[in-house]
């Protein structure tokens, strides 16, 4: 399942600001992210190597500005204590977001990639 059939791109005078975030490889997806970001949450499944997926649900606080800082929460099944939460600047997140649009273009899944998964357990600082 992809998610560019599901998303209009974001406006220009948004995407503007977070361009110099990104290098020129990433900027094709920024309007896309960014109108996912503008969203506020997304449904997806994670996918243990030789096992099923779990769904989660990510929700996250939506502000303008790349320097600030919003807070993502992710449950996975439906279980409140499998609720995760972190604090990222926004241009990070949505640099995130960018791989959660590549892996749903390449892999039809909709999934964040291992290294925010990391961010959000804590296994790096």
């Amino acid at each position: 399942m992809s998610l560019f059939g599901k998303l209009e791109p974001a406006k220009k005078e948004d995407v503007i600001v977070y361009t110099p975030y990104y290098p020129k490889d990433r900027q094709s997806f920024l309007p896309y992210a960014l109108s996912l970001y503008q969203q506020g949450n997304l449904e997806g499944s994670r996918y243990i190597e030789g096992g099923e997926g779990v769904i989660f649900v990510a929700s996250w606080y939506v502000s303008k500005l790349p320097s600030e800082l919003t807070r993502c929460r992710i449950q996975f099944d439906g279980q409140a204590d499998l609720s995760y939460e972190a604090t990222l600047m926004n241009s990070e997140f949505i640099d995130y977001l960018i791989d959660v649009m590549k892996i749903s273009k390449d892999k039809r899944v909709i999934d964040f990639p291992q290294k925010f998964y990391r961010k959000l357990l804590k296994f790096e600082e």
